[in-house]
């Protein structure tokens, strides 16, 4: 049964298969998953991003009520046009996404629904694509509805999850077992998509020619059901538009308001759209616009969808940034799989934190996962520099006088030669982390190398692409050495657990006993913790030459 998770959970993911997936299940599991694959993996990241955006205009999200004849709805829908795809979720009631094959089918839908009756309350006659359906006879019709099945929209409690992960054969089937609960659903990606085409209805309002898309874990392959929504308006196809005139005796350009600063700018543009879908943008509730900030921004939650989002004005390296990781999540099936399991064993241990803070991030945290695929022998992913080294014309980008150069078709990349479990990576990963010299050194994912920090930082990873900037600047000593002793703690479980007799006794093993906060699971897991204690503390400050030892106990202890 594990195995056939495992499996299962590659089939939903783009990645290379031929090197590792008949180490997870059947040979005939392995080709089957390949073949569905090849296609994926064809298409670059802006391709998929171009379908996704042009799929969300054809979509629209109606709340339904709690018991309906979805057969009906289905058939009244299909009357202004086909019907590509639907799903029912629930958020605050139940609601139905739907997709159709044309544009023009949800213009045909808005053609013939309602105002609202407002008896109290007076309404914003805007033509959304956000529906009421209701049943006129909801009494007579009672015995006619049932209930629909109902898409999930966040992951499963980790309390959950470690039953699951306790009828698995390795820890290699438990990692995929947690990425297939925790990874974004195809459904919960076009409600994400949806969310960003809905906000976009209201921008272009002002700026006809704009896109709004979404960035970062929602579209780099590494986003958790659950996690935000990051979108940025986009204005790059004006600005492609406006290079491509054709020139002539005459050249005409429209008569703009011009701003001394292109911030300034940004924030005058987040200003005008935070006020519009605070005054009138359906489910749009708790704006605010955070706009002194390094990247300004405006936060809100979108209710109809159940997101929380933020908006941003064009962050070209923030895309970048995205589809490397993209990139990097469709080379090797490993790959997510190990960063999902690490970021919910930094979760559950307190190493990160949904809230801006002295900890580590979810994106340094997955940078030092790539870190330490680049140093595998041989390596699992490549250099920034190698996939620098395969792009073409097309790949240029400077941004801001950064190179931002990649290659982008992923069938230029060879695939890794490397054949190391999962098992494998993970308990190596806590002992490399466990002793690296933070003190001395910092991460360069561009040439895949530790290099002397530049600066006093206690944790130093550089950004890919801005090369002046440390990523990880927030984490403070504490965290890293917090970081550092849960790291030392989990490879000593991992190398130490008699798994059998674990099993037997039906206490948590491998990655489930990781998930588990140490010295809950067993009562003598603290005594053996704090046992331990001084040889670690000892092992630790020779490695890392840390200076506050009582810090570094503490964290031990946790």
């Amino acid at each position: 049964m594990a195995l056939r998770a495992g499996g299962r959970a590659l089939r939903l993911l783009p990645g290379r298969l031929r090197a590792h997936g008949a180490r997870l299940g059947s040979v005939g599991t392995a080709e089957a998953a390949e073949d569905t694959e090849v296609n994926t993996r064809k298409k670059t990241f802006t391709e998929v991003q171009t379908e996704r955006l042009e799929q969300a205009e054809r979509t629209v999200l109606i709340k339904c009520p709690s018991r309906l004849n979805e057969k009906k709805l289905l058939q009244y829908l299909s009357s202004h046009g086909k019907i590509n795809s639907h799903f029912f979720f629930e958020n605050r009631g139940i609601h139905a996404l739907v997709e159709f094959s044309e544009k023009s089918s949800v213009a045909s839908l808005q053609d013939i629904v309602g105002i609202p009756k407002a008896a109290e309350h007076h309404v914003v006659p805007f033509k959304s694509r956000l529906f009421t359906f209701t049943l006129k006879n909801p009494v007579t019709k009672a015995a006619q509805e049932t209930p629909v099945h109902l898409s999930p929209q966040s992951h499963i409690p980790v309390n959950e999850l470690i039953q699951k992960l306790y009828r698995a054969d390795s820890i290699s089937s438990q990692m995929y077992i947690l990425l297939n609960e925790y990874q974004l659903t195809e459904e919960n990606t076009k409600l994400r998509f949806l969310a960003c085409s809905l906000v976009q209805d209201f921008a272009r309002a002002y700026f006809p020619d704009s896109t709004v898309k979404p960035f970062g874990s929602s579209v780099n392959t590494f986003g958790k059901l659950g996690c935000d929504v990051d979108m940025f308006l986009d204005f790059h196809d004006t600005q492609e538009h406006a290079t491509q005139m054709k020139k002539g005796p005459f050249e005409m350009e429209y008569q703009m308001k011009r701003l001394p600063s292109e911030r300034l700018a940004t924030q005058k543009i987040l200003s005008v759209i935070g006020d519009c879908l605070d005054n009138f943008g359906p489910g749009c509730m708790s704006i605010q616009k955070i706009l002194n900030a390094r990247c300004p921004l405006v936060k809100f939650a979108h209710q109809p969808t159940g997101f929380q989002c933020d908006l941003s004005v064009s962050n070209s390296i923030a895309i970048k940034s995205s589809e490397l990781l993209y990139i990097y999540g469709n080379l090797d099936s490993r790959v997510r799989a190990l960063v999902f399991s690490l970021r919910c064993w930094a979760r559950v241990h307190g190493l990160t934190n949904s809230v801006p803070g002295t900890w580590i991030t979810n994106f340094s945290l997955t940078m030092m996962v790539m870190f330490f695929l680049q140093k595998r022998s041989p390596p699992i992913i490549p250099t920034l520099d190698q996939l620098k080294e395969l792009a073409d014309e097309k790949d240029k980008h400077i941004i801001g006088g950064n190179d931002c150069s990649f290659v982008s078709d992923l069938s230029k990349i060879n695939p890794t030669k490397n054949t190391e479990t999962l098992d494998e990576l993970l308990c190596d990963f806590f002992e490399y982390f466990g002793n690296f010299d933070f003190r001395k050194n910092s991460l360069n994912l561009r040439r895949g190398k530790e290099v002397n920090k530049p600066e006093s930082s206690p944790l130093y990873i550089w950004n890919p692409f801005e090369q002046d900037l440390n990523i990880s600047k927030n984490v403070n000593q504490p965290q890293l050495e917090k970081f550092v002793a849960m790291a030392r703690e989990s490879a000593w479980i991992l190398q130490k657990e008699d798994r059998t007799q674990r099993m037997i006794n039906k206490e948590p093993w491998g990655l489930a006993a990781l998930l588990t906060p140490f010295g809950k699971s067993n009562p003598n897991k603290m005594r053996r913790t704090k046992g331990l204690g001084s040889e670690t503390i000892r092992s630790l400050l020779d490695s890392l030459k840390l200076s506050n030892a009582s810090n570094l106990q503490k964290a031990v202890g946790k």
